[in-house]
């Protein structure tokens, strides 16, 4: 081989030597070379899996409630030494963990943990959102420091709930138009109530162009009562666990295009309190 030949064959290794360091790849090694098809993933697939997992946690709910339920039936069955009365115990195990976790969850903020009176209320209301309600909770009430618990539009009308949980031990009482918890007068506590409800009614009705009325409860958890729901000075007092009956005896008739008109108002006009 001449010299001429010699030095183009040099300057054209020089040059693949340099496009290939200058596109920053990395040395793929030994195993690129006799497995060119490989793909390397650097447990990026594990990552995505568990980022995919990790952010959707209706996903990770129902892992979470099958991983048990299968636990469970495992474990019967093996002491049972049949395989049917372990799935029988597995679907029980299912369906209490769902409705114990339905429970517990919340629409409101998770750092914002909702009251065990205010949770109650929220699950009763998610039966109603089946039927054609539309719920908000924890609003605030622009011009002034109260929250309403759980602001509601449905058919029979536009309902503001604040819910409380008192002592079971102290007797509850209504004494000349004033409501006591034993010794304990409650009426600021209604009129509270009274005055939030009055204030949604007028941001939602000036969001509206046009006047709506709010009606205003306390959804009372821990002492008996003598009645389901009584009216006291504009608010009813209504037993915690009857929300939903409550709900239906509401006088107005509002149609579907009406509730979705004050809910849609309702999420400008009153804020979310967290």
């Amino acid at each position: 081989m001449d010299g001429t030949n010699l030095s183009v064959v040099e300057s054209a290794t020089r040059v693949n030597s340099h496009n290939s360091s200058s596109g920053g790849s990395e040395p793929e090694g030994n195993n690129a070379l006799f497995f060119p098809n490989q793909r390397r993933t650097d447990g990026i697939g594990g990552k995505a899996l568990y980022g995919a997992l990790k952010s959707n946690d209706a996903l990770r709910r129902w892992i979470i409630r099958s991983t048990i339920a299968a636990i469970v039936a495992g474990g019967i069955g093996m002491l049972t030494g049949d395989w049917r009365v372990g799935v029988t115990f597995g679907l029980v195990a299912l369906v209490s963990v769902m409705v114990w976790s339905s429970r517990r969850e919340s629409e409101i903020p998770r750092w914002r943990k909702p009251s065990a009176a205010q949770r109650r209320t929220e699950a009763q209301l998610k039966v109603m959102k089946q039927l054609g309600y539309r719920v908000l909770h924890a609003r605030a009430v622009p011009g002034g420091n109260g929250q309403i618990d759980h602001f509601i539009v449905g058919r029979r009308g536009a309902f503001a709930i604040d819910s409380e949980s008192w002592d079971k031990r102290l007797p509850l009482r209504n004494k000349l138009e004033k409501l006591y918890h034993g010794r304990f007068s409650k009426n600021e506590r209604i009129d509270e109530a009274l005055e939030e409800a009055e204030r949604a009614a007028e941001l939602v009705g000036k969001e509206l162009g046009r006047e709506i009325k709010v009606r205003a409860s306390l959804a009372i958890y821990g002492p008996g009562m003598p009645w389901d729901s009584h009216r006291l000075r504009g608010v009813d007092i209504i037993t915690g666990t009857k929300v939903r009956k409550w709900l239906r005896t509401g006088r107005d008739r509002l149609s579907e295009s009406e509730i979705e008109e004050i809910y849609q108002a309702a999420r400008k006009a009153l804020p979310p309190r967290y």
